[in-house]
Formats: C-alpha cells, sequence, structure tokens
C-alpha cells in the first residue's frame, strides 16, 4: 500500500513579514543619506552701506567670460591676473575701497569663476557681486 504524498510547489511567505522588512528598509536608507547642507566655497560679501557721494571711489571690475577674464575692461592672461589685481588694490589702503565687483556671463564655467574670485582674494580684493535685474518699461 502506497501512501499518497501532498507537496505544495507554492508556499506564499508571511504577509506580517512585509511590514517589517519595509521599516528595516526605510530605515537603513535614512540611515545611509545622510544631509549634509552644501557648504560652497566661503567668502566674506561686503555689507549695503550708504556712501556719501563725494567720498564715492571706483571700484575694480572684473567681468567674467566663457573664455576671458576682463579687469576693467582689459582682458588679461589667466596667469598674470593676480599680478594685475595686486598693481589696481596696491594704491587703495582702506578695505572698503579694496571692493571688486564681479560680473559674470551666464554660460561662464564655475571652475572660471572659482579662478577669479580666488585671483580676487590673493591680490587682497573684497569680492562683490553685480546682480543685474530685468525690468519691464512700459512705453505709454
Amino acid at each position: 500500500m502506497r501512501i499518497a504524498r501532498t507537496t505544495k510547489l507554492l508556499v506564499e511567505p508571511p504577509s506580517s513579514a512585509t511590514g517589517d522588512i519595509a521599516f528595516n528598509l526605510i530605515v537603513f536608507f535614512l540611515v545611509c543619506a545622510s544631509v549634509q547642507p552644501d557648504s560652497g566655497r566661503k567668502q566674506t560679501i561686503p555689507s549695503s552701506e550708504t556712501v556719501e557721494e563725494d567720498k564715492q571711489t571706483e571700484n575694480i571690475e572684473v567681468a567674467l567670460t566663457r573664455t576671458a577674464v576682463l579687469v576693467n575692461g582689459d582682458a588679461i592672461p589667466n596667469n598674470r591676473v593676480v599680478s594685475r589685481l595686486k598693481t589696481l588694490l596696491a594704491a587703495k589702503s582702506q578695505p572698503d575701497e579694496k571692493v571688486v565687483v564681479v560680473k559674470s556671463a551666464p554660460d561662464t564655467p564655475y571652475n572660471h569663476w572659482i579662478f577669479a574670485t580666488t585671483s580676487i582674494e590673493d591680490a587682497g580684493g573684497v569680492i562683490t557681486l553685480q546682480l543685474e535685474e530685468e525690468r519691464e518699461v512700459q512705453v505709454p
């Protein structure tokens, strides 16, 4: 006499374990994904102050394009930017006179911008950014 075997080939996992697995995965990803704020590059940007009109000094202007650095409108090779800025800043004695205005074109690469701002800091200048605002003018 043979005994008939009953085998179940499909075995379902217990449904109570799926909640535990999901909770463990959430905890795992929260622990592994550390949230660190982007610190970027630390810079000291001068505050806005009212300046008397008779005491205004002309700031040095550095314009950045995709490939060139323009100091007061003159294109300067990358290896001479620091020396040019040092000569321009040497005549200025007060820290508020050593402000360098940085204008950047929208397509300027980030490493080019970092090079220019590092050069300004190496020369002893204080960086300030010029942001242009778009305005609509309605003509009557």
